[in-house]
């Protein structure tokens, strides 16, 4: 276990990081009058609602709900403790947290492992490298890359490797350098015989390429066979540090020139990324051999507005780019389709005809989203047979018909008229009449992108008067000490009607004691509930007027005090139905004097 940080060192460090800094790194925020706005990093959407206060050093989504400090925002997004978050943003700010840790401890047991897997793997990708391009076990895996196109600044640059061709080299490597056996199987690097116990390297004689994560370390290898050997590929299994469906390949080394341009360039493959990279394109990323995930979908936004995919251009390559573009614009991005001639993968088109004609010819006259799929739609379609151009028509026109901006959709129905020598006002009739069908239907539906945070805005809208009365005290005693306690005193031994809204002011009246000001970052690092420290995100982001005055504060006491009241006179009520059904009428009179004294007092 870790020694716990001192909390002078805790509030060093929030002093020191800016939320929006650390935000940044991960959304891409645009000032909007005092505050930051930006698409959530915890749930999809396409209208920014995630905001992020300077003043107050505290984030808040309201889609989702998701707030707090930055402190809160790492814990969510990486899935990490505190005590992790806080060390990486001490780490950032360079302040000595003086902490010890000691070998013992479960939660420190788990962390030694990951960090031997991620020693490991550093260690194997350097020794690999080093194989490659300084030995003669490696020559002739070196002298097989140059051939195939590759340069040594390429080689140099993503590390490309070469493992020897032995049964145990690695086995007996790691294990002189006291590596666990147990651990390095768990790590995906070497494999145990069932018959016998005994260890083996999962990597023999391939051409290795490291996988880094976002941050640069080396979490996993795919090795390529040097000749005919199968698989072609050997990838690493997925480990507690590698989740293909989280790992974008290359996005370490792209991410300066995703954030400058604004613009990524999807690929299916590694192997297609080095070859665009060599040819001057450098914010180019892929997936691991895997669709394109909620996550990946997460970590591009953090980063992009615009998207080209660069798929192969064969059949699968196309299919799977219909679906990765469905995926991006659902996530708001803006999206391009490159293509390629004769069935040709990017590696292939680059050695065919060079690498100049690759950026102007290819990725500078990608397709639109919508242009790509005027192709899509019309393949394994006859359009001379008029049933499969009907067909073809109405399907364009259902797409069109998504299309936010009225140019666009004059646009492309223009193209769709002249091309097949249709009326540009029949097109527009059915356009028309397909999207009020279309949302006719998506009406009844009970999900869309939009409706959860429609759903919140009704909810907060029918709130009772009481419940906003609390949440606004609660909001002006978190930006004012002597009004937490001018509240307490006036609620006379009463409490909030709401328990989380009373959970809050008790957690906020013991944060007072041991601090004099105000401080929103500081007070969600105090709160232990995670719900809590949500709607304290939330009640901070409300508009409020800066001073208190006596009169709307004893409104607001008025209302949370009254509910009680009502309360108690619907208890009454009860109570003196009762009394007359048992025909005790002096008692359902005495009742009936308490109850007009109640509604008196209101």
């Amino acid at each position: 276990m870790a020694d716990r940080i001192a909390e002078e060192k805790i509030d060093q460090v929030r002093q020191a990081v800016d939320v929006v800094e650390v935000i940044s790194d991960y959304v891409q925020l645009k000032k909007q009058g005092r505050n930051y706005f930006g698409l959530c990093p915890f749930h999809g959407e396409s209208t920014p609602s995630f905001s992020v206060s300077p003043d107050k050093q505290i984030f808040h989504c309201f889609g989702c709900g998701a707030g707090g400090n930055v402190f809160s925002f790492l814990m969510e997004l990486e899935g990490i403790s505190f005590q992790e978050a806080a060390i990486k943003l001490a780490a950032k700010v360079n302040i000595d947290l003086e902490i010890n840790f000691s070998a013992s401890g479960g939660e420190k047991r788990i962390s030694n492992e990951l960090q031997a897997f991620l020693n490991a793997h550093e260690l194997l990708r350097k020794f690999y490298h080093h194989l490659l391009v300084n030995t003669k076990e490696g020559q002739h895996a070196l002298e097989y890359l140059l051939g195939r196109g590759f340069t040594r600044e390429s080689i140099d640059k993503f590390q490309i490797g070469y493992s020897l061709n032995s049964w145990d080299y690695v086995y007996k490597f790691l294990t002189k350098r006291d590596f666990s056996s147990e651990w390095m199987e768990k790590a995906g690097l070497i494999i145990k015989r069932e018959r016998d116990g005994t260890y083996f390297d999962r990597f023999r004689d391939r051409i290795m390429f490291p996988i880094f994560d976002r941050n640069g370390n080396t979490i996993a290898f795919s090795g390529r066979s040097l000749g005919a050997d199968e698989p072609k590929y050997l990838n690493s299994p997925e480990t507690a540090i590698f989740n293909k469906s989280k790992i974008l390949y290359n996005y370490h080394l792209a991410k300066p020139s995703l954030k400058k341009m604004q613009h990524a360039v999807l690929f299916e493959g590694f192997a297609d990324v080095i070859a665009a990279d060599r040819s001057g394109v450098e914010n180019g990323i892929a997936t691991m051999g895997t669709s394109l995930t909620d996550e990946h979908i997460a970590l591009l936004r953090q980063s992009v507005q615009t998207v080209t995919i660069c798929y192969d251009s064969d059949k699968p390559g196309i299919e799977a780019a219909f679906r990765a573009g469905n995926h991006l614009n659902n996530g708001g991005f803006q999206i391009k389709v490159a293509m390629m001639s004769d069935g040709l993968d990017p590696d292939e088109y680059i050695k065919k005809f060079g690498p100049e004609k690759f950026r102007t010819e290819v990725i500078g006259a990608s397709l639109t989203w919508m242009a790509f799929k005027f192709l899509y739609l019309r393949r394994g379609k006859n359009l001379q047979l008029e049933g499969d151009r009907l067909s073809y028509i109405e399907e364009i026109i259902k797409e069109i018909s998504k299309l936010n901006k009225a140019v666009e959709r004059d646009h492309y129905l223009r193209q769709l008229a002249a091309e097949f020598s249709l009326s540009l006002d029949a097109l527009k009739e059915q356009q028309k009449q397909i999207f009020f069908t279309e949302k006719r239907l998506s009406a009844g539906k009970s999900e869309s992108v939009k409706k959860p945070l429609l759903i919140v805005k009704q909810e907060r809208e029918l709130k009772p008067a009481h419940y906003t009365a609390e949440r606004r005290l609660i909001a002006h005693m978190l930006k004012n000490r002597e009004v937490a306690y001018k509240v307490q005193d006036l609620l006379a031994g009463n409490t909030f009607n709401f328990d989380e809204h009373q959970a809050i002011i008790t957690y906020l009246l013991g944060f007072y004691e041991d601090h004099l000001e105000p401080d929103s970052s500081a007070f969600l690092t105090y709160i232990q509930d995670n719900n809590l420290r949500r709607m304290v995100a939330n009640i901070e982001m409300m508009s409020i007027n800066d001073e208190l005055s006596n009169q709307e504060l004893s409104d607001y006491i008025k209302q949370v005090l009254n509910y009680q009241k009502l309360l108690k006179i619907k208890e009454k009520e009860v109570e003196q139905k009762e009394a007359e059904r048992q025909s005790d009428f002096s008692k359902a009179a005495a009742i009936g004097v308490e109850i007009i004294q109640l509604r008196k007092s209101l």
